[in-house]
């Protein structure tokens, strides 16, 4: 039985829009690598001020992580979605059109609100719409849509800097500020288009079926649930729901015993994430090679082939998650990015920066990410969590992310300064390993186990 091929179109619609949100998170994210030297130059910013520049959005994003698991919880998915689609928006119109650094910096954190909530709710989104069978995969269209968006940002990034370089120097007004004078503004201005994609797209989108029968909605809950997923699955999981009774959402549940071990999960994983190194690359790829000798237009150049590999490989994790599991790619893409950094940082100790090690090295440590570390703690996260709690969880989940992903954004330069490139890369390599101890130690196998039967199986492990 090919059960792809059954299921309804309403919900490869619904997957598709909502992966949207990963796509703006993804372009903001990697959107800033380009604009960092060309904003410092214009700004005259110091090594702080360069890591504030980056981690206002982060300092957003914690902000909206925070907030989502209580407002899609109170409100539903898709409303909060909504609201971070209008959030890309302002944020991007305000980075293209506000004069000065401190005002920039204002429209960073509210674009990092929406970065925060879509981070959070899209793969909750997802995970509560998904057939158990099929779930790791379309849990990681999300994370191949926040590749795809970071590609983008690095196609739009090159371009406009080959524009800015050519022959357009006859546009005046704002066309002339975005694409010759200034053109970093213009980069940011490119991230409106898909915003405005996503808040129509979301206004054709059903809310969670899953949300509706925790908030007591049976009957549409479960009309809905059967469209997603089938009537086998949709009755499984409303026998399941009314064993164990209408329950509150609490953030002391998260803290009990029986749930210890998700809850480390949950913590660890997106921490790790963010500590292996990938956005030292992602935030500071131009810069660091900047200092090797190469320069801007060339170092976006490279940028746009780590994007394609970062793509490419998170494919493996799209083809395989579903197949392999989420462990042994997990195991797998630790030890290799562990490995891969290791070569980074001897290339750059040893100055052997102009041949191609270095550049494959950083193809395999991308790739590694893009098929583990990267996609797998969204749907880790999305699937350990009982459903009364699996927002707030979800959201706490999410949180640690972006607290770490903000120390990195503040530590990168400084690291980059202090200790040099080589040691940073060493530094991010020890994380690597800590997390394939984590996961070899910690982490079961959820492949095709429904929402509820994984449910039952940590409360029954820990009883």
């Amino acid at each position: 039985m090919d059960q792809p091929r059954k299921l309804p179109k309403i919900l490869w619609f619904a997957c598709i829009v909502a992966a949207l949100g990963g796509f703006l998170f993804g372009f903001d994210m990697a959107v800033v690598s380009g604009i960092l030297p060309l904003v410092t130059k214009q700004f005259s910013l110091a090594a702080f001020q360069q890591g504030w520049f980056v981690s206002s959005a982060l300092v957003g994003c914690i902000i909206g992580v925070a907030m989502s698991g209580e407002l899609g919880d109170r409100f539903g998915r898709r409303r909060i979605l909504l609201l971070a689609a209008v959030l890309f928006m302002v944020s991007a119109l305000g980075c293209g059109l506000l004069p000065t650094f401190s005002s920039i910096i204002v429209a960073r954190i509210l674009g990092g609100i929406g970065v925060g909530i879509a981070s959070s709710m899209v793969p909750l989104y997802i995970s509560e719409i998904a057939p158990a069978k099929i779930r790791g995969r379309l849990v990681t269209y999300y994370q191949l849509a926040v590749t795809f968006g970071i590609l983008v940002a690095y196609l739009s990034n090159a371009f406009l800097v080959e524009t800015a370089l050519g022959t357009v120097d006859n546009v005046s007004g704002w066309l002339g500020v975005w694409f010759h004078e200034e053109v970093w503004r213009g980069m940011f201005i490119v991230g409106a288009l898909p915003a405005l994609v996503f808040g129509l797209g979301l206004l054709g989108v059903p809310e969670s079926p899953r949300w509706l029968l925790q908030k007591g909605q049976t009957v549409a809950g479960m009309a809905l649930l059967t469209r997603f997923v089938g009537e086998e699955e949709a009755t499984a999981d409303l026998e399941s729901r009314q064993r164990q009774g209408q329950r509150r959402s609490s953030y002391r549940d998260l803290f009990s015993s029986q749930l210890r071990k998700p809850l480390l999960l949950g913590l660890l994983l997106p921490f790790f994430s963010q500590f292996c190194g990938i956005n030292a690359i992602i935030y500071y790829g131009p810069s660091i090679l900047s200092t090797t000798g190469v320069s801007l237009s060339s170092s976006l150049q490279s940028q746009i082939i780590f994007g394609v590999a970062n793509l490419a490989f998170t494919l493996i994790a799209v083809w395989k998650v579903d197949k392999l599991g989420r462990r042994p790619l997990y195991l797998v893409g630790t030890l290799a990015a562990a490995l891969s950094l290791l070569v980074v940082g001897s290339c750059l100790y040893g100055e052997n920066t102009q041949g191609l090690l270095l550049l494959f090295s950083v193809i395999v440590f991308l790739a590694s990410f893009a098929f583990s570390i990267g996609p797998l703690k969204f749907v880790v996260a999305a699937e350990i969590f009982p459903s009364h709690i699996r927002a707030k969880a979800m959201a706490l989940s999410i949180l640690v992310m972006w607290v770490a992903d903000t120390v990195i954004g503040q530590l990168t330069p400084l690291l980059l300064e202090g200790i040099g490139t080589a040691f940073t890369f060493w530094f991010f390599a020890l994380w690597c390993m800590l997390a394939f101890v984590t996961v070899y130690r910690l982490l079961p196998e959820t492949k095709g186990k429904s929402l509820e039967d994984i449910e039952s199986e940590w409360l029954e492990k820990n009883k």
